[in-house]
C-alpha cells in the first residue's frame, strides 16, 4: 500500500478552511442552551469563543452530543470572573468547569499553544509546560482531526485546520501532525484512536495505525489511573466489543490488561462475545456503574482458562481456596499497572465467584430459595444472564425467570474534584441558613441522643 506523508506536527501559518453556514449539518438549535449561554457571555464580554471537539464531531455523524465543551482566548481567571458558579481545575493545564443545575457541567478551556508540548524532544513524554496560545495552535494540539474542528456561533461557521471535515465524510480516524511524535509525546493516544475508530465505524488511517502498532509498549509508561480510566470509559461505550477487537488486533490489549500477557492461549471470540453483551444491555439505558462489575467481562475468559472456575463444579470449600487464588492473580496482574483499589479487586474475585455458584446451583426454572435470598444475588444473576447470552445458552435465558436487574447507581463515571465543587457551590446558601436557624455547636449535648449521637 502506497503511504502518505504524514501531515507536519507544526506548521505556522496554516490557512483554515471555513464552511459557512448551509455547507455543514451543525446548526444553534443542535447546542445545548447552557453552552449557548456560556459563550454569548464570553463574546459580550470581548473574547472569542467556540464550541470545539466531540460536539461538533457527533453532530456532523447524527449523534446527540453529551457533552459541548468551550474554547476562548479568555484566560481561565478571566472565565472564572465572568461566572461565580465555577471552579479552575487541572494542574498540568487549567480550565474552567461551570455549574447548572442539574448537575450539568461546561468545561471552558483557554486555546493552547504548540510550545507545551516538547514535541521534536526525543527525551521526554508530557512536558510540564502550561502555555496558551491561537485557534491555529490549539487545533494542531488536538488529538485526532475529526476533534479538531470549531464552530463559531457568531456567524454559525465551522473552522478546520487540520481536514478534519474532509475525514469525517471519508469515515477516517488520523492523528493530527505527525503520528510517530504524537503518539512518542502522549502513548494514551493509541487508546484515543482505537476508541474513536470503534464507536464510530470509521478506518483507522495507514500511517497513523502504523504508528500505533509502533507505540503500543509505550502505554506502559503512561500513569496506570489514566490506562484504568480510559479502559473503564470504553467498557461503558456501547461499543466495548469493537473497541476490544481493535485492542486485540493492534495487540494493544496484553499491554494494558497484562492478566493475558503468559496465560495460555484463550480464544478472542469469548472476550469479543461477552463484552457484545454488555454492549446490548447499555443500549437499554441499564449499563452499571461498578468499575468492578465491567472489569469482570476481561477476566472472565482468564478465569476460566487457567481455573476452570465456571466449567468445574466444585464445593463449597474448594470454590472459596480458588477464589483466593483468583485473588492473588487479580493483585499480582493487575493492582499496580491498573491501580485497582483493593476493594474493587475484591468485589472482583466475590463476583466470579458467584458467578461460578449461580452457574452450579441453577435448575430448569431457576435458583433455590436460599441462594435468591443472598444479597449478592441480583447483581451476580444478571452477570450470569449476559454470560449466557454471549456462550449461546439461548433455551436457559427463557426458560429461567430472572431477577429484575439492580438500578445503575447515579453517580458519574468519575468522581471529580469538580463534582464535590459543584455540590459545595449549590449548597452555600442551604448551609448558611442551617447556620442561622440551628445555631447549636456540633458537640452540643442539648441535641437528642448526645454527643456523636451516642445515648446518654
Amino acid at each position: 500500500m502506497q503511504l502518505s506523508e504524514p501531515r507536519a506536527c507544526c506548521q505556522q501559518g496554516l490557512a483554515p478552511t471555513v464552511f459557512i453556514k448551509g455547507q455543514h449539518p451543525v446548526h444553534l438549535k443542535d447546542i445545548d442552551p447552557d453552552a449557548l449561554f456560556v459563550l454569548n457571555r464570553l463574546n459580550e464580554a470581548g473574547f472569542s469563543a467556540y464550541l470545539v471537539g466531540g460536539s461538533i464531531r457527533d453532530i456532523y455523524l447524527g449523534k446527540n452530543p453529551k457533552d459541548f465543551d468551550i474554547s476562548t482566548n479568555a484566560r481561565p481567571g478571566q472565565v472564572r470572573r465572568l461566572f461565580p458558579r465555577s471552579a479552575i481545575i487541572g494542574r498540568r493545564f487549567r480550565l474552567v468547569e461551570i455549574f447548572f443545575r442539574g448537575g450539568k457541567i461546561i468545561q471552558v478551556s483557554t486555546l493552547r499553544s504548540l510550545s507545551e508540548h516538547d514535541i521534536d524532544s526525543p527525551d521526554s513524554v508530557l512536558a510540564p509546560n502550561n502555555t496558551f496560545g491561537t485557534l491555529e495552535e490549539d487545533a494542531q494540539r488536538r488529538d485526532l482531526t475529526i476533534n479538531s474542528l470549531f464552530f463559531d456561533m457568531s456567524d454559525e461557521s465551522v473552522i478546520d485546520y487540520v481536514g478534519g471535515v474532509e475525514d469525517l465524510e471519508k469515515g477516517i480516524i488520523r492523528l493530527v501532525g505527525n503520528p510517530e511524535q504524537r503518539l512518542h509525546t502522549d502513548p494514551v493516544r493509541v487508546l484515543r484512536a482505537i476508541r474513536h475508530a470503534a464507536r464510530s465505524g470509521f478506518v483507522i488511517e495507514e500511517i497513523t495505525w502504523q504508528a500505533i502498532i509502533h507505540h503500543r509498549q509505550d502505554l506502559s509508561l503512561c500513569p496506570p489511573t489514566r490506562i484504568r480510566d480510559e479502559i473503564l470509559k470504553d467498557l461503558r461505550s456501547g461499543a466495548a466489543a469493537d473497541w476490544l477487537a481493535l485492542c486485540l488486533k493492534a495487540e494493544v490489549f496484553g499491554v494494558i490488561f497484562p492478566l493475558y500477557r503468559d496465560t495460555p492461549y484463550i480464544q478472542d471470540e469469548i472476550k469479543i462475545a461477552l463484552l457484545r453483551a454488555l454492549d446490548r444491555l447499555g443500549e437499554g439505558g441499564k449499563m452499571p456503574k461498578a468499575d468492578a462489575f465491567l472489569l469482570s467481562f476481561l477476566i472472565i475468559p482468564y478465569a476460566e482458562s487457567k481455573y476452570q472456575l465456571l466449567s468445574e463444579k466444585r464445593p463449597t470449600a474448594a470454590l472459596y481456596q480458588l477464589s483466593k487464588k483468583l485473588r492473588v492473580d487479580i493483585d499480582q496482574e493487575l493492582a499496580q499497572p491498573l491501580n485497582l483499589a483493593r476493594v474493587t479487586r475484591q468485589e472482583i474475585a466475590a463476583l466470579l465467584t458467584q458467578l461460578a455458584t449461580l452457574l452450579h446451583q441453577r435448575t430448569a426454572t431457576g435458583w433455590p430459595k436460599w441462594l435468591r435470598g443472598k444479597s449478592y444475588f441480583a447483581k451476580a444473576a444478571l452477570l450470569c444472564r449476559l454470560y449466557l447470552e454471549a456462550t449461546g445458552n439461548e433455551a436457559e435465558l427463557t426458560s429461567i425467570k430472572w431477577p429484575l436487574a439492580p438500578e445503575p447507581r447515579k453517580i458519574p463515571e468519575k468522581v471529580e474534584e469538580s463534582t464535590v465543587l459543584a455540590h459545595s457551590i449549590a449548597g452555600n446558601e442551604t448551609a448558611r441558613e442551617n447556620r442561622i436557624s440551628h445555631p447549636h455547636p456540633a458537640l452540643t449535648i442539648e441535641r437528642q441522643g448526645g454527643i456523636f449521637g451516642l445515648r446518654k
